[in-house]
């Protein structure tokens, strides 16, 4: 291991690759649990650190993370929390702290004084046992109870999202008291970082005044500039190159100012973050520009440190393991108990209050930043800050369990639901609806091309859905830029515009969903789909169209599915339909004549008979096309419209790509393994007629409700079929 590691920048990029690794394969575990990603990053450094890794491995743990390496580590990974505090400014909504009603003045803060309140008396007990002689009492009160009273806004508004609670009245409570939790918080540790710092009481004053002197210049001076350069930043130009680099020296300066008056660095980017002008997309587009390098590969680097700072073997006594404990509840009664109570108080039921509790109690990143300040400051003890960040970790993994008993899906379901009714539909057997499914921007116009066609032209007999699921994300600029309402928009706005040209009306939709095969499903059972379309992309490893996502939909769909493969589908005159009498075949052969009554499409049915098989193959494949084709107006559409070719060949799916290519604008093929199309969740071989048909292309899957297994998808969630149900029509 010596001699992979010539200098410190060879050893520092192999800890950078160890600590972001194990973070995101973590993560992939925290996502499964439906768990914030700050869980998996503090797990990770916990697991690289002492109480793992170097416990498995102590020769490796010293040579890779060495006592003389970690300088280089700490200061990079204060440069990330430094950025990430200018993030979490940015994200912070002056809005949220203006014209607030009673309920959240009073929540905010009971929120704080009783947290802190109990988190002096208990400095009372660990004080004498944890802490050592030389620091002061007075500190330590304070810092534990700053400690015990720090919500994290962050993950919080993430939480919200994740779980579509943000939209509701108590998710709109919960994200007001935590922000102005995290100002109040922030402000008060700074009060009690300038104490620690400070040699005497003239000192504390003169830090106290210096500090209000610098919030005073940041508010009346730096702000007008700033809205100034917002308005810049907001014009034809864009945020160029010079004006980040505007920001980052502002936050360079502001940074250092605090580090030089006394109360860290930290606040003075948290600062210059919070008077940034929000309303003109500035702040969004610095975000966006700032946050993955600094989430993705700086914050983690904290993680790492922290945990290497955690040694849960310190906790060796069963009165160790008490103490922790005591942290624990203590840590919970004051947030939760606090919070709840307050919530009850201003006349929440006892569930919503629960809720809102639960949510308050979410300590996570911010808990660990203070915690780090404090073990710097020599507050704390390196056995207190391993018990405080186990209470970080356990308080923030208890949010989603805890959330999902206490406020259940039916009761959210009543406040999304709480919407003006739409315009009457005409009843479900009436109207052909179809469910379009848009992942990527480029499949919508397609889309909404064949949805019409099948539709019809008639305004009253159809019903056309376009739903966009976004996925969770810890990116802190999709909750600037208003979440999944927005975004949905972006994702529809080409599909929308073809529909327009079209004159057709589109309704949208348009939410985070951890398990869009899941959701995709629900909304077809609510929405009574009778098609539900979905787009495809390449995957990035198996060579599967059929996969996946589209793959779990087929399966668990109790409806009919088409996977659009659009080739630049832009008018559907001529149709052809391999057919080899399967159901899913029929099931194509049915689009295809709704399509010939609707819009006129000229149908070419092609059956492929192998050269050694019996000739009466031709009269069977004309009786089932006559099956489908049955009734005296479809009998005359059989006729005009409607012609069965029938060809010898050894492979079906070559003879279909060989009359693809005769000029078709579209394909209508049934899943299955004749036509090179079966369905895997997996695979390393591509579909053939997938990828070798020219044209468009449709796949087929009938429902057959005897094939929908047991453990699929079942369209039966109280939460998203009420919301679904009420929600008003848009255009």
């Amino acid at each position: 291991m010596e001699n992979l590691i010539h200098n410190p920048l060879t050893r520092f990029l192999i800890q950078a690759f160890l600590i972001i690794a194990c973070a995101r394969l973590v993560g992939l575990v925290a996502r499964k649990l439906e768990q914030p990603m700050v869980i998996a990053e503090v797990t990770a450094g916990i697991l690289l650190g002492p109480s793992l890794f170097g416990w498995l491995f102590p020769d490796t743990s010293a040579v890779l993370f060495s006592q003389d390496s970690l300088p280089l580590l700490k200061l990079v990974s204060e440069v990330g929390l430094i950025v990430f505090m200018f993030l979490i400014g940015l994200e912070l909504d002056p809005k949220l702290l203006r014209g607030r009603g009673h309920a959240s003045v009073l929540i905010s803060h009971t929120s704080i004084i009783l947290p802190f309140a109990l988190g002096g008396v208990l400095s009372l007990y660990l004080y004498p046992r944890l802490s050592e002689s030389n620091v002061p009492f007075a500190s330590f009160t304070l810092f534990m109870g700053v400690a015990m009273s720090i919500t994290a806004f962050p993950v919080l508004a993430r939480i919200l999202t994740d779980k579509r609670l943000l939209g509701t009245k108590v998710g709109a409570l919960t994200i007001t008291c935590a922000a102005v939790d995290d100002v109040t918080a922030w402000c008060i540790l700074a009060f009690v970082v300038s104490i620690a710092r400070s040699t005497g009481l003239v000192g504390a004053v003169w830090t106290t005044f210096f500090a209000l002197a610098y919030i005073a210049g940041m508010m009346f001076v730096i702000r007008p500039f700033l809205a100034r350069l917002g308005e810049r930043g907001a014009s034809k130009e864009g945020l160029s190159q010079d004006l980040v680099a505007i920001t980052l020296l502002l936050l360079i300066v502001s940074s250092w100012t605090t580090e030089m008056i006394g109360i860290h660095p930290l606040f003075g980017a948290f600062m210059l973050g919070a008077i940034m002008p929000k309303g003109t997309g500035f702040a969004q587009s610095l975000a966006e520009k700032l946050e993955d390098f600094a989430v993705v590969f700086l914050l983690p680097l904290f993680f790492a440190f922290s945990g290497l700072r955690t040694h849960i073997g310190l906790l060796n006594s069963a009165d160790g393991w008490v103490m922790c404990g005591l942290i624990i509840v203590v840590a919970c009664a004051g947030k939760f108990g606090g919070s709840a109570v307050a919530a009850r108080i201003t006349g929440l039921k006892w569930r919503e209050a629960s809720a809102v509790g639960i949510l308050m109690n979410t300590r996570g990143l911010m808990e660990l930043i203070v915690l780090n300040l404090g073990l710097d400051l020599g507050i704390i003890s390196p056995k207190l800050f391993t018990m405080m960040v186990l209470m970080a970790l356990v308080t923030t993994f208890m949010t989603s369990p805890l959330l999902r008993w206490i406020y259940p899906p039916e009761e959210l379901a009543k406040e999304l639901a709480d919407v003006p009714d739409r315009t009457p539909l005409p009843a479900a057997a009436d109207v052909f609806t179809v469910l379009m499914c848009v992942s990527y921007e480029r499949s919508g116009p397609g889309m909404v091309t064949l949805a019409s066609a099948l539709a019809g032209r008639s305004s009253e007999a159809r019903r056309l859905y376009a739903l966009r699921l976004i996925p969770p994300t810890d990116r802190g600029s999709f909750h600037m830029d208003q979440g999944p309402e927005r975004q949905g928009a972006t994702a529809l706005s080409p599909l929308l515009s073809r529909a327009k040209e079209l004159d057709v009306e589109v309704r949208s939709l348009s939410f985070v969903s951890p398990k869009p095969s899941h959701d995709i499903c629900n909304v077809a059972d609510v929405k009574q789909a009778d098609l539900v379309l979905v787009g495809w992309h390449k995957p990035l490893l198996s060579q599967t169209v059929l996969g996946g996502t589209v793959y779990e939909v087929m399966r668990g769909a109790r409806t009919d599915v088409g996977v659009l493969i659009d080739r630049g589908l832009a008018a559907i005159r001529k149709l052809l339909v391999p057919f080899h009498g399967t159901a899913h075949d029929k099931a194509a052969l049915a689009l295809a004549r709704r399509l010939a009554q609707q819009v006129g499409a000229d149908v070419t049915i092609l059956h492929v008979v192998n050269p050694k098989r019996r000739s009466d193959d031709a009269l069977g494949a004309q009786e089932m096309v006559d099956e489908v084709f049955e009734g005296q107006e479809d009998g005359e559409l059989r006729k005009s419209k409607v012609t069965l070719k029938v060809v010898e060949h050894d492979s079906p799916a070559d003879a279909a790509l060989e009359e693809a290519g005769r000029g078709y604008d579209l394909v209508l093929v049934g899943v299955g393994s004749e036509w090179g199309l079966a369905q895997r969740r997996f695979g390393i071989r591509a579909e053939h007629t997938i990828q070798g048909c020219p044209t468009s292309l449709l796949v087929v899957r009938r429902y057959e409700p005897a094939a929908v297994p047991a453990q699929a998808p079942a369209p039966s969630q109280p939460m998203l079929s009420t919301a679904l149900t009420a929600e008003p029509d848009r255009t």
